[in-house]
């Protein structure tokens, strides 16, 4: 119907009995599913879906909302969002809490409590998360901040060492999943040194290796066995002069061998434009490379029916890679949130 190159594995009745999910992440237009995108995504088959605050309304809305997108596919897909608070929070208040910058609020706190503020922070953000149908989050962000960093990275980060950014990180992770939601560490294999902003224009870092390794990649090597990773639209020109680490099969052999990450690896958002080419041709790129899923986040059909040209079935190991990120979800455990909340107010 909407010329779907490579899902037709769905209308094979062996396949279907197997639904293995393509290697793609969408979003949604507004805050219910049109008729039209139903029968788009029912076809297309995401491997996950991706909100925003466009689709954001009130909570019996937001639940709705995840239902159907689950519905469509005839699966409990992941539903991801991007809710780090702070700059970045598509849940805003007064339905639901408001953040400082992580960075700010680490600032506040004593440092022999920073690990316990952080889990929490992150513990708290899960509940609220989970409580809606959403069970995936896009953090955390271990980006090392630098003189040169771009004000879109610098507060959302954790820290400014690699000591201290692998201790956030990890406190991160373990909030989110002791809430019952996945976490998704960004922007391998490091954002920080970006002096330009991704989504309007693509950044050249010309750093060297040696402290690409020891400072940069450092976080993420520590957090390397995290289920899920997003990748950085930034040329590291020390190792590949020419592609962005998303499109790059040489960053992405630094990811899985030097970094040794070995989970789902996705793309940064492949409308953002970092990236050059039509839509197709990044997805495709970004799949050569050797991430597992793309990530696009407009909603817009036009662009999802071009996408979908180049987007296959999951591959065997990101299949696998896949199911161990999902079998990762649980159901949370024993938690009071106003107590929880208040024991986070008094670290500050």
């Amino acid at each position: 119907m909407y010329g779907i190159k490579k899902a037709q594995h769905l209308l094979c009745p062996i396949n279907c009995k197997i639904m293995i999910s393509n290697s793609i992440i969408f979003g949604c237009e507004g805050t219910y599913l049109t008729k039209e995108e139903r029968f788009f995504f029912k076809d297309a088959n995401p491997w996950a879906f991706i909100l925003f605050s466009r689709n954001l309304d009130s909570p019996n809305q937001i639940k709705t909302l995840c239902n159907d997108l689950r519905d469509c596919v005839g699966s409990n897909v992941p539903i991801l969002i991007d809710q780090e608070g702070g700059r970045v929070a598509r849940l805003k208040a007064p339905i639901w809490l408001d953040w400082l910058p992580p960075l700010d609020q680490m600032q506040k706190v004593k440092d022999e409590k920073q690990y316990e503020a952080m889990f929490l922070r992150y513990r708290l953000i899960a509940h609220e998360l989970h409580s809606l149908g959403i069970d995936v989050n896009c953090a955390p962000m271990v980006d090392i901040p630098n003189i040169n960093s771009h004000e879109i990275i610098t507060n959302r980060c954790y820290g400014k060492t690699p000591k201290i950014v692998s201790e956030m990180g990890r406190a991160c992770a373990e909030g989110l999943l002791s809430g019952g939601v996945l976490p998704v560490l960004k922007h391998i294999p490091g954002h920080g040194r970006g002096s330009s902003d991704s989504h309007f224009e693509l950044p050249i870092v010309n750093t060297s290796s040696k402290s690409l390794n020891s400072i940069d990649f450092a976080p993420f090597k520590h957090l390397s066995d995290l289920p899920m990773a997003m990748t950085a639209h930034i040329i590291y020109s020390s190792f590949d002069r020419n592609r962005c680490a998303t499109v790059s099969p040489i960053m992405n052999k630094i990811i899985r061998q030097n970094i040794g990450f070995d989970g789902l690896l996705m793309t940064d958002d492949i409308s953002m434009k970092a990236l050059s080419g039509s839509l197709s041709s990044r997805a495709s790129a970004s799949l050569k490379a050797g991430c597992d899923v793309v990530l696009h986040c407009n909603g817009q059909m036009k662009d999802m029916i071009e996408i979908m040209t180049e987007i296959p079935v999951l591959s065997s190991k990101s299949q696998l890679r896949a199911k161990n990120a999902k079998n990762l979800r649980c159901e949370p455990n024993n938690f009071d949130f106003n107590a929880t909340l208040n024991t986070f107010v008094s670290l500050m």
